[in-house]
């Protein structure tokens, strides 16, 4: 029995040992995800594909209101009119809400990649500093003084994130940038699962100072001496054609209407209710630009063929008509069988009738749950260039060469959404040169820049990028929409009201940004840079 009792305890202490030595195996489930093995790669596509999947919110705001597309269906008057319809101004803190958690996943996807190994991430992490700027540039210039030095902290401690000036974000974004870029390596490894550019260093190069272009150039109004710095900095390294555009490809299998995407038209119940704006369709038809007859389609008599995803409309770019902005469909005065040179429904009994004879955005370009998102293009470069020659800044090539480029790359980038949007490229020659760059003035150059700007980003379905670069640009002249009961005392939105649950969730400093804003959390308060 003692030699047994020994025995026993030897054994005891032998399995116990074992179990020691084993317990994190054991206890580790070898199909779940560890920051060992977990691949940071994936929180760029996750990052990627939510900074792009915005079209719902901007199809209710910024398509409308910068006369881009027009709707006489209620949903729409927030954008179309300027008016604050029920909950809808939720949406309107959806870019600050959603960016953030954008910018969470880059920076955890930095913080596995240092952790992993900083030295083979090395292009992964650089990367990440560039989509940083890229999310946080578009909640700054929607709201203004926006959380950047402490963004997305939270596992550091910071519960409640300072909102940093507009002013210091700028300044911050551009040194970001300029470092990011600058670390690049075509010699080391590229991210893996990029939705942009499939690890190509050399593209995100260029990207990177594409887009510290942008930022220079938003400054123009505010503080020009920097502006001109950054934009000189960033000039010779950016795009140089439609091959270096940032677009990300949306996979129509995986497709889900409940998340729209930035084409928000591929949303069926959306291509019912929208047109193209007459302000856009006028422009094109003035100028007897190519791209009306590739962008516009007046869809078939009758609500059933209206309604038919698969029946195509007429292209014809000699019928085609666009609705003008701020009516309805209540029967008074601004019921759109009101409107000037109204052509008629295509129906009876339904509220989508009266929108039939106008011109929608075309089918077979536009209607594609599989299409592109346009991200950042070389078009918008090349204007924003021209630009920076226009006010005399020491930028390679002329003001009329850079005006051209832009000009014929915006028309080229259609067929990126579509090869059945690609231009004959002798029309697209025969009408650039048609219409060179009004030289006559400064202000004729800038009214033609950006109002081409305008056009290229409104036929990408880049709405918020048309709106930012009008508030900067104040090209195109647009007439703002005059409906009873708007909130902007008859002017176009300046910014987006901040997400309704900060004023909870980070009550002081929220109160604080609040305060810097002439007028207050409305629409019609100006950021820093809009001054």
């Amino acid at each position: 029995m003692k030699n047994f009792g020994v025995m026993a305890l030897f054994l005891l202490f032998l399995l116990n040992s074992c179990s020691k030595a084993k317990l994190d195996e054991i206890n580790t489930d070898p199909t779940k995800l560890t920051e060992n093995n977990y691949d940071p790669n994936s929180l760029l596509a996750q990052a990627q594909l939510k900074y792009g999947n915005v079209g719902y919110y901007q199809l209710l705001y910024q398509s409308t209101m910068m006369q881009l597309l027009a709707s006489s269906y209620y949903y729409y008057n927030n954008g179309d009119k300027y008016i604050n319809v029920g909950s809808f101004t939720d949406y309107q803190g959806r870019i600050f809400d959603e960016g953030y958690a954008d910018a969470s996943y880059i920076r955890e996807m930095q913080r596995l990649a240092r952790l992993k190994d900083p030295v083979a991430y090395q292009n992964l992490i650089a990367i990440g500093d560039i989509m940083f700027v890229l999310i946080l540039q578009r909640i700054t210039d929607t709201y203004g003084d926006v959380p950047y030095s402490q963004a997305v902290k939270a596992m550091q401690g910071v519960k409640y994130p300072v909102y940093d000036r507009q002013e210091d974000v700028y300044s911050q974004m551009l040194n970001d940038l300029d470092a990011a870029t600058q670390q690049l390596d075509a010699e080391k490894p590229g991210p893996t699962a990029d939705l942009f550019y499939k690890g190509d260093i050399s593209k995100w190069r260029k990207f990177g100072y594409s887009l510290m272009l942008r930022v220079a150039m938003r400054l123009t109004k505010i503080d020009p001496a920097k502006a001109r710095i950054w934009t000189e900095k960033a000039a010779g390294k950016t795009f140089q054609g439609n091959n270096d555009n940032a677009i990300m490809l949306t996979d129509a299998s995986s497709f889900n209407s409940q998340n729209g995407t930035s084409l928000a038209l591929r949303t069926y119940s959306d291509y019912l209710e929208v047109r193209w704006s007459k302000t856009l369709i006028d422009q094109l038809k003035n100028t007897n630009d190519p791209r009306l007859g590739i962008i516009g389609e007046i869809p078939k008599d009758g609500l059933a063929k209206n309604a038919d995803q698969n029946l195509n409309g007429n292209t014809d770019a000699s019928v085609q008509l666009g609705m003008p902005n701020g009516y309805d469909l209540q029967g008074g005065s601004t019921d759109i069988s009101r409107s000037p040179n109204y052509p008629g429904g295509t129906g009876s009994g339904s509220d989508f009738a009266p929108l039939g004879k106008y011109s929608r955005p075309r089918t077979e370009v536009y209607l594609k749950l599989g299409g592109p998102i346009f991200i950042l293009t070389y078009a918008e470069t090349e204007f924003l260039l021209a630009e920076a020659k226009v006010r005399s800044w020491n930028v390679d090539g002329t003001a009329k060469a850079h005006y051209t480029n832009g000009l014929t790359g915006a028309i080229q980038s259609l067929a990126q959404m579509d090869p059945l949007a690609t231009l004959d490229a002798n029309k697209i020659t025969t009408f650039v040169n048609q219409h060179p760059l009004d030289e006559s003035s400064p202000e004729n150059s800038l009214n033609a820049i950006n109002t081409q700007y305008w056009v290229a980003t409104g036929t990408n379905f880049n709405f918020i990028e048309s709106w930012l670069n009008w508030k900067r640009s104040g090209y195109p002249k647009l007439e703002p929409v005059n409906y009873k009961g708007n909130v902007t005392n008859n002017t176009i939105p300046r910014r987006m009201i901040y997400l309704s649950t900060e004023i909870l969730n980070n009550p002081q400093n929220y109160k604080d940004a609040v305060a810097r804003l002439a007028g207050g959390d409305v629409l019609t308060a100006r950021v820093w840079w809009d001054n």
